[in-house]
């Protein structure tokens, strides 16, 4: 044990000493969940919308006003031509155009029926699909004051709903992205930096000197892990705090078994970080191999879509997916107040994985007296 505690000690300090490593660790979290949790998300509210009114009467007015009063828009031009709306879309001005023909209100009192022309830009499909949502949702309530003009009787719909939205009630975004944003951190820690400052060993030749002393493999592998585990798992304290002060992120459940199941995953990610360390000679090497398995872990995890609606094949190879398994366990944690019980399933893939992957890098490796 005195042997570990003098590399857990030379770690430390030679840790501390690197200033840039310093700033890595404690500078980074505050600015990747600044920037990310206020812009990775999906939520759209500011559409602009281009009103090509060719009917220049009130209907169309009070149709175009309908928009003007919703939060979600914001009009960047009024035009009574088609092609100068489509202009604005090609030069990406405006997102969606709105074409009232002319005749519009005409054609409402005489046949009771007139069309209009919704157009999107979407060569992003995901945020088309919520603008076209958004936008014939004000159609629709347009339509229903409408008939409530003209007829005087309430329209009211055969069946009524209410909702309730558990878990995230103001639907806000940032509180189910953080959660993930906070796992990426850790994941940072345990498996880029831990793996890169063991192959620093063998760029600056000390991995020689190491290897000819009595410290046995154990030791040199526990002594290098274990201040990258606990450097970790203070690193989620921290972002645990910020989350909280900055965002009013809700912690309903446990903050110990948060802690246990993120001890767990860090074993994991120390793991793949010994292994990718054992096949490089270089820290660009092992930046580069971390950062390849890295993103994909990170695409394929939750973060940013569902694994649901992942293809089959995506969603089996997500098995082997140590992030995806810690995403879900911090939300259901945080956001849901879930207990070891309802996190038990995903706690022993992650404990499978750890002893899988620590296991490996360890045989892996090779300590030559």
């Amino acid at each position: 044990m005195r042997t570990i505690g003098y590399i857990i000690r030379k770690e430390f300090i030679q840790l501390f000493r690197n200033k840039v490593m310093v700033r890595i660790i404690f500078i980074m979290p505050l600015l990747q969940m600044l920037v990310l949790a206020y812009t990775a998300t999906f939520e759209i509210r500011q559409i602009r919308l281009h009103v090509a009114d060719l009917d220049r009467s009130g209907t169309s007015r009070e149709l175009t006003g309908h928009f003007q009063g919703s939060p979600f828009y914001k009009i960047v031009n009024f035009s009574n031509a088609y092609k100068l709306a489509e202009q604005d879309i090609i030069d990406n001005s405006a997102h969606q155009v709105l074409m009232i023909p002319a005749g519009f209100e005409k054609e409402l009192v005489t046949t009771g029926t007139a069309r209009i022309q919704v157009v999107t830009n979407a060569i992003d499909g995901a945020a088309a699909a919520l603008m076209n949502a958004y936008t014939l949702s004000v159609i629709r309530d347009f339509n229903i004051n409408l008939l409530v003009e003209t007829s005087g009787v309430i329209v009211e719909q055969p069946i009524q709903t209410t909702w309730s939205f558990w878990y995230n009630p103001e639907l806000n975004y940032i509180n189910y992205m953080v959660p993930g944003i906070l796992v990426l951190l850790v994941t940072l820690i345990g498996m880029l930096l831990s793996g890169m400052n063991l192959v620093r060993e063998k760029e600056i030749g000390t991995i020689e000197q190491i290897n000819v002393t009595p410290i046995r493999k154990y030791q040199f592998i526990i002594g290098k892990l274990l201040p990258f585990w606990l450097v970790a798992l203070a690193e989620l304290a921290f972002g645990l705090t910020l989350a909280k002060m900055i965002f009013n992120i809700p912690i309903l459940g446990s903050v110990g078994l948060i802690f246990f199941s993120a001890a767990i995953f860090l074993l994991v990610a120390l793991g793949l970080g010994l292994l990718i360390s054992t096949k490089t000679n270089t820290q660009q090497q092992a930046m580069f191999l971390s950062w390849f398995f890295l993103v994909v872990f990170i695409l394929m995890s939750g973060l940013f879509t569902s694994v649901e609606n992942m293809p089959k094949w995506a969603q089996t190879i997500n098995y082997i997916n140590p992030i995806a398994y810690f995403i879900e366990i911090l939300r259901m944690i945080m956001l849901k107040g879930s207990g070891l019980t309802d996190i038990s399933r995903n706690l022993l893939a992650l404990t499978i994985y750890a002893v899988v992957a620590l296991s490996f890098a360890i045989w892996q490796y090779r300590k030559i007296i």
